[in-house]
């Protein structure tokens, strides 16, 4: 195999085989990209076992060949490099990376053992611009948990009924939810999507008002904008009765500017992280005071004006939770629905209603 590409299309396809690749694994070849050349293109394929992401460039070709580069030290390389060509020579088990006067002799494994991705027949599928499909996941993706303890939650449940898409996220300390209200995107769907496919699938370089088709069969999803692919199993087992967690009344409301608010929180934060990010709401009249504390280094209060509605009332957040949410809402006015100190409260934009919103529980108030 010898090739010349340029570094930057290099670099950017190599970002997204990247996301796919484990580096928590027994198997050597799943922390390797697949680079294959053919014809005039360049075929980048990362894999960890359950998914799959390929980005194709176009390349001076040479000569056909495969070869398989730990991904991390040909990340680190091709970072570190200048914009410009760079040439791969590819013999026996050294793959040869050069630029100019630079030259690095890597490692190659067989590129037979690789594996290809699995094929997406597509029984059901999804339909709606790349704008539409990014705010979406973003607006929801933060909730996602990290524990691996309860996989079915470190994915986002898409769920189609023909008239509505809606997307869910949890982590059990707090609820992301956006609804996409639109006929004709395709075909009914209920399938939860790991979070690290989304990842992939959000960077393919596609616009934002150009459409995406997901593929969907019973267990795998696959999007290809034909020079980028991301084939991903879908997460096995049932998703929690989310709709359970949603207050359906409120006796309580505060109204406030989104970016005032965010900029309250995040000073209260600076004490709140020494005592687990513990930020209490004290509601009186029209204004509500922020306060956090450490028991090392003391105590802030922040006044911020509402428009309340019944609002007198005390209640403790996790400060992160409140800033991932209202940095993810869109809009000026954010609305927080409440009742009791003890009970969950809803978070969503004035200008988008509840067309995405944000369920957080609270905590002691300490």
């Amino acid at each position: 195999m010898k090739i010349e590409c340029t570094r930057k299309d290099f670099a950017e396809a190599l970002a997204l085989a990247g996301s796919a690749t484990s580096v928590r694994t027994a198997l050597p070849i799943l922390q390797t990209v697949l680079l294959e050349a053919k014809e005039s293109a360049l075929r980048i394929l990362g894999a960890d076992g359950d998914m799959w992401a390929e980005r194709r460039i176009i390349a001076h070709v040479e000569e056909d060949g495969s070869a398989c580069v730990q991904y991390g030290l040909l990340n680190q390389i091709v970072s570190a490099l200048p914009d410009g060509q760079i040439q791969f020579d590819h013999e026996g088990t050294t793959l040869t990376l050069r630029q100019g006067k630079s030259e690095w002799k890597l490692l190659a494994l067989p590129s037979d053992d690789f594996p290809e991705p699995a094929v997406v027949s597509g029984t059901a599928h999804l339909s709606l611009s790349m704008g539409e499909l990014r705010e979406s996941v973003d607006g929801v993706s933060y909730a996602v948990a990290d524990d691996n303890s309860r996989p079915v939650l470190t994915g986002v449940l898409f769920t189609y009924d023909g008239n509505i898409l809606t997307l869910v996220a949890t982590d059990t300390k707090r609820l992301a939810v956006v609804r996409l209200d639109k006929e004709g995107l395709g075909s009914q769907v209920t399938a939860i999507v790991p979070e690290k496919a989304l990842k992939a699938i959000r960077s393919m370089p596609i616009s934002d008002d150009e459409t995406v088709t997901v593929k969907f069969d019973e267990n795998q999803l696959g999007v290809d904008s034909g020079t980028a692919m991301v084939v991903s199993q879908l997460l096995a087992g049932s998703y929690p009765n989310w709709q359970r967690v949603v207050p359906e009344d409120f006796t309580r409301s505060w109204t406030v500017d989104r970016s005032e608010l965010i900029d309250n929180v995040k000073r209260a934060m600076i004490l709140a992280r020494d005592n687990a990010n513990r930020v209490r709401f004290s509601g009186s009249g029209d204004a509500v005071t922020i306060s956090s504390r450490s028991e090392d280094k003391g105590e802030a209060k922040e006044l911020v004006p509402v428009v309340s509605k019944n609002g007198d009332i005390e209640i403790a957040f996790n400060g992160k939770y409140v800033l991932d949410a209202l940095q993810s809402l869109k809009g000026d006015g954010i609305r927080a629905e409440l009742t009791e100190p003890a009970r969950p409260a809803l978070f969503y934009s004035v200008e988008k209603e509840k067309s995405q919103y944000c369920v957080i529980m609270p905590m002691a108030l300490g």
